[in-house]
């Protein structure tokens, strides 16, 4: 390094200290710039990751399908309301797409259960085994129904994790245990391992599932057998998902004798589609929660400008004394540049703490998920330099341009 550029560092940080509450004063918003980027983004990509685990939860390459929605006197009903799938739609759609792996159906209720004393409301879902698989729901303890179950309509049933925390005691095993599903009773055989919250922000922990068939005939009850709520389909390859929805929607509007002119009485989701319109809110909102934390890194360059135009002020006359003695325009400007660069650089640096330590309380106190990444640390910490570059050129170039003259008379 120049000994020239060391002696001027030197000098910026003996003027710095001069002035301790003014320049700590400058460097706040810096400060809050950078550490507000840090934690905005670190929060922004572990809502990102959170999502992309909640996706995963639905199982692999998994597509649904629902019925449409229907409108009575011209009010639309909620999706699903229509009775437009049945069993058969997903036995034909296995038996017809090769690109299928598999098809399950289920249709779901709201429930009391019961157990003993002790009473719950759940999510009960009568299901066929493949629907059960495909959702890629595995087991703590026991196991799941059969085919044979399916068609012997077996008074079986699979329990979440919530809802064994709320029937049984601590320790006490479920499987084996006869509970009431709409006072009939069931037999526990399984339990399924915890998946925590979905996409849409509902417990998939508290549910209950039951065999299709015993659902439709001795619990829930139906319009007409074999219809149901919704149809699930899977492919071997996240490549087919594309092509398997064109050819899902081929298969159902011929089944369902729907005309060209006639819209789907249906509609099909993917795994994938759902992962994007979440992720897309997620960084829509982490955009605008950069774009506020930006502000703050400008208002700090902005108090750097200012503070190095009352320092050229202030030292008007020193300048002058430095240009009479032999001080070239440029050693002029580097002085004051060097000084806006090390006001953003130290807190840059206080900044990349204060985010770090920030997004570690978010995690803690409000469990929210943080990734914090070094590109993520170093484009901050970029950004706070450029800042200090860009807002300290000008009161630097106005003192580099004084006139030695006029400097030397000012008091």
């Amino acid at each position: 390094m120049p000994t020239f550029v060391w002696l001027t560092i030197v000098t910026a940080f003996r003027i710095l200290r001069r002035n301790r509450l003014r320049a700590g004063l400058t460097m706040l918003g810096i400060i809050i710039g950078v550490g507000a980027v840090i934690a905005m983004i670190s929060i922004g990509e572990g809502a990102k990751l959170a999502v992309q685990k909640q996706i995963a939860t639905m199982g692999t390459n998994v597509i649904m399908i629902w019925p449409s929605s229907i409108s009575v006197g011209g009010v639309r009903a909620a999706q699903g309301s229509a009775v437009t799938l049945t069993v058969t739609d997903a036995l034909e759609l296995k038996k017809r797409i090769p690109l299928l792996s598999d098809t399950g159906w289920v249709i779901r209720n709201a429930v009391q259960i019961v157990n003993g004393n002790r009473n719950w409301n759940s999510s009960v879902h009568g299901a066929s085994p493949s629907y059960v698989t495909i959702r890629d729901w595995s087991f703590s303890s026991g196991g799941s129904f059969t085919q044979a179950d399916l068609d012997s309509a077996a008074r079986v049933a699979l329990l979440g994790q919530t809802v064994v925390e709320n029937l049984f005691d601590s320790g006490e095993e479920p499987v084996g245990a006869v509970i009431r599903i709409n006072n009939v009773p069931f037999r526990v055989i399984g339990v399924l391992s915890p998946k925590g919250q979905s996409v849409q922000g509902y417990d998939q922990d508290d549910i209950v599932f039951i065999p299709f068939s015993t659902a439709e005939r001795k619990v829930f009850g139906t319009l007409f057998l074999g219809s149901v709520g919704g149809i699930f389909a899977s492919t071997e390859r996240t490549e087919d998902l594309e092509d398997a929805v064109d050819q899902i929607r081929q298969v159902m509007r011929s089944r369902h004798r729907l005309q060209s002119d006639q819209p789907d009485d249906f509609t099909i989701r993917t795994q994938i589609e759902i992962g994007k319109v979440q992720e897309g809110t997620s960084q829509t909102l982490t955009v605008m929660l950069m774009i506020i934390a930006s502000v703050s890194l400008l208002v700090g360059g902005i108090g750097i400008m200012n503070i190095l135009l009352v320092s050229v002020t202030e030292r008007t006359r020193e300048i002058g004394i430095r240009m009479a003695v032999g001080a070239k325009r440029l050693h002029i400007l580097m002085q004051f540049m060097i000084e806006a660069m090390t006001l953003s650089v130290i807190g840059g640096c206080i900044g990349i703490l204060f985010g770090i330590l920030a997004a570690r309380l978010t995690t803690v106190i409000a469990g929210w998920p943080t990734i914090i990444s070094g590109d993520t640390v170093a484009a901050a910490f970029g950004f706070s330099v450029a800042v200090g570059l860009f807002f300290g050129l000008y009161p630097a170039n106005k003192a580099s341009r004084l006139n030695p003259i006029d400097a030397l008379r000012y008091e």
